[in-house]
């Protein structure tokens, strides 16, 4: 018997890159995966790819929005059908925003980026829980990164974000301890996953990545997949509240150097002073 056999669990933003290797790595141990995410054709593309490595477990996708609270709702109850109970969440669905100095950051897009990563976890975590002390507990991982501990210039609201699940997987850990639900952050440090595509890999800023991480490389997705795998597992049922590193060794260093990206702005607006009119 594979040791997650019977559970049933949703990764979030499981349609490609970290969110999948999340899902597969679930699936490979006998889990029955839900993943759920915004485009539809990219969810099934990820269910036939996991189907086609005939792994013990399942998957099956639905379509969800995290940050519309009954789209969550439906996901969760989704994920509750091939083994009649939750038993793992792997909210990995986020994304960054437009990127500058603070000062020049516009306000919606700010709140919008807060809204995706922070409100989206957070109701992940308010319609899991019900659902997995009802199950007698169960194990949520947030996903953070690298930009949430190391500064990150000019990453607009990125790190605060990221930050923010930390520091809410921290407290749902205490609050949700005495229902037997644990909580627990994964910080990705440079993942070659799409979304990290807009770096070319001949300039300076995949450089100074390179630079800063000890191990001298990038990651995988299957490096984050593994850590999921283990926290969402019972080998870790005495872990919760903490955040894991998956980096290379990047966090004992410094954040990358993304000034390349703002050459059209001279040093002093990159600093504080307003563009000419």
């Amino acid at each position: 018997m594979t040791s997650l056999e019977g559970l049933g669990a949703l990764v979030t933003g499981g349609g490609t890159g970290i969110g999948k290797a999340c899902a597969a790595a679930l699936a490979a141990d006998g889990a029955a995966v839900t993943i759920c995410g915004r485009t539809e054709a990219t969810l099934e593309r990820a269910v036939d790819e996991i189907a086609a490595l005939s792994l013990p477990g399942t998957v099956q996708w639905i379509g969800c929005d995290v940050t519309d609270e009954d789209q969550v709702v439906t996901a969760m109850h989704a994920a509750t059908e091939p083994t009649g109970s939750l038993g793992a969440v792997v909210a990995n669905a986020g994304g960054g925003g437009g990127m500058g100095p603070y000062h020049l950051l516009d306000t919606e897009e700010y709140i919008s980026v807060l809204h995706l990563n922070v409100m989206g976890t957070m109701l992940c975590v308010k319609h899991a829980v019900p659902l997995m002390r009802a199950n007698g507990g169960g194990s949520f991982v947030g996903m953070s990164s690298i930009a949430g501990h190391v500064t990150h210039q000019w990453f607009g609201a990125y790190p605060v974000a990221k930050a923010g699940i930390e520091a809410m997987m921290r407290n749902a850990a205490d609050e949700f301890g005495p229902a037997g639900i644990r909580f627990n952050a994964i910080r990705p440090g440079f993942i070659a996953t799409e979304l990290m595509e807009f770096i070319p890999r001949d300039g300076e800023v995949y450089a100074s990545y390179i630079e800063n991480t000890p191990l001298g490389d990038v990651g995988q997705p299957d490096d984050v997949g593994r850590l999921a795998r283990f926290l969402v597992g019972p080998e870790s049922r005495w872990i919760t509240g903490q955040c894991i590193n998956v980096d290379g060794g990047h966090s004992l260093r410094r954040g990358p150097q993304f000034t390349a990206f703002f050459e059209r702005l001279c040093d002093d607006v990159l600093h504080g002073q307003l563009p000419d009119a």
